[in-house]
């Protein structure tokens, strides 16, 4: 068996456990992948022994325990509009020899000319086009949709219903928001943001955030603090 095929061939531990890791533990059984337990710390301070028929293994201090070679992780936190937990936990573990496999649901449609680096997510009913590359840990999220030659960074989140059409790049640690969508050509810098729901017509800096176009004495007025954001 090839390094990357027995890789792919361990059993995963899912860390955390709120809304995101249901979404992975869904992708994961629907795959037939094999699951050694989840780590959450607050499941272990509550003393919890199972989580939706997953043993808990601890918090995060049950890595210890556990040899890089002996088992993959999949990562279950989500990622928010310019948050850093779901990157710090990814980077620091993969600093400690653990890897994260690719995860693509059945039900998602990824083109073989599509490449997909470590700890990359894709849910059900996404779409990634020819020749689209995607960067590492990043989410491309349910029914979320990546066209022709998209260019996506690492530590990204395309969230729920967004759609990228052909040739778009997107920069590290960027945020594009659900139902959001991006037309052709364009380019988002690292840590961008285009809220839920908007149409993105030009190319975005890096640090910028693109709201939606709002009529009306509250236009705008919950997307002022990009926490907001749909996620």
């Amino acid at each position: 068996m090839s390094d990357l095929a027995a890789f792919q061939a361990l059993p995963l531990v899912l860390l955390g456990a709120g809304g995101h890791a249901k979404v992975v533990l869904s992708l994961v059984r629907a795959a037939g992948l094999a699951l050694h337990g989840v780590c959450d710390p607050a499941l272990a301070r509550q003393g919890v022994a199972q989580w939706r028929g997953l043993p808990v293994l601890g918090g995060d201090e049950a890595l210890d325990a556990l040899a890089p070679s002996a088992v993959a992780l999949a990562n279950g936190i989500g990622q928010l509009a310019q948050g850093t937990l779901r990157r710090d936990v990814y980077e620091r573990l993969a600093r400690r020899g653990f890897r994260f496999p690719a995860l693509v649901h059945p039900q998602a449609w990824v083109d073989p000319s599509a490449v997909l680096a470590d700890g990359v997510q894709v849910m059900a009913g996404a779409v990634v086009q020819a020749d689209c590359r995607v960067g590492e840990n990043t989410i491309v999220n349910t029914r979320a949709s990546l066209d022709h030659d998209c260019l996506i960074g690492a530590h990204v989140h395309v969230a729920p219903g967004a759609c990228l059409c052909g040739t778009v790049s997107v920069g590290d640690g960027a945020f594009v928001g659900a139902g959001a969508t991006v037309l052709p050509n364009l380019t988002l810098g690292e840590r961008a943001v285009v809220a839920a729901g908007a149409t993105l017509a030009r190319s975005l800096p890096a640090d910028a955030h693109h709201l939606p176009h709002r009529s009306g004495p509250r236009a705008g007025h919950s997307q002022d603090n990009p926490q907001d954001l749909n996620r």
